[in-house]
């Protein structure tokens, strides 16, 4: 006697369940990987959007920026004007103690007899006119002038008769060295 089992009904139970679970997997595989795609995608869009904030935020700082080296360029033109004003005003402080000072020597050192009628001054060169009675008294007067400290020697330039007088007009050259010291400016 032999027993014959019928498998088959078996078989198609056993088969039937494992395509289930295939089907059920490849689905559940799939929703898996649709949400990993979604969530990356989520991930990259949000990392850009961060970064175009970040560039948006450097861009506005840029803006900035520019501003700030506009007016600090703006600043130094200022700072530059007013640089060449002050320097301007030390120059006429300067001179002014320049001219102080040579009116002052010219006052002592002025000899009996000469009578200066213009004075003028071009750079560092003095240019004087007067009047005298004689030749020895603008010789007197350029030996007083050559010895002093703040007056270089005097050049003669001419001396004249003035017509119908007894007078003599003279005019001479002399250099004002800057003060010792001021020479380094």
């Amino acid at each position: 006697m032999t027993i014959e089992i019928n498998l088959l009904p078996w078989r198609e139970h056993v088969r039937e369940r494992h395509r289930k679970r295939f089907y059920l997997l490849l689905i559940l595989t799939f929703a898996v990987g649709l949400t990993g795609g979604a969530g990356m995608a989520y991930h990259s869009h949000q990392q850009l959007t961060a970064q175009q904030q970040r560039n948006d935020h450097i861009q506005r700082q840029m803006v900035r920026l520019d501003d700030s080296i506009l007016s600090i360029i703006e600043y130094e033109g200022m700072r530059d004007r007013m640089l060449a004003r002050i320097g301007a005003f030390a120059r006429l402080q300067h001179e002014r103690a320049q001219t102080v000072r040579l009116f002052n020597h010219l006052a002592e050192n002025l000899e009996q007899g000469v009578h200066y009628t213009r004075l003028s001054r071009q750079g560092d060169t003095v240019l004087l006119v007067g009047l005298v009675e004689n030749n020895h008294q603008v010789s007197d007067q350029l030996r007083a002038l050559a010895k002093t400290t703040v007056l270089e020697i005097p050049v003669l330039l001419e001396v004249e008769s003035e017509a119908g007088q007894h007078l003599r007009r003279f005019s001479l050259s002399v250099a004002q060295p800057p003060p010792a010291g001021e020479e380094a400016r």
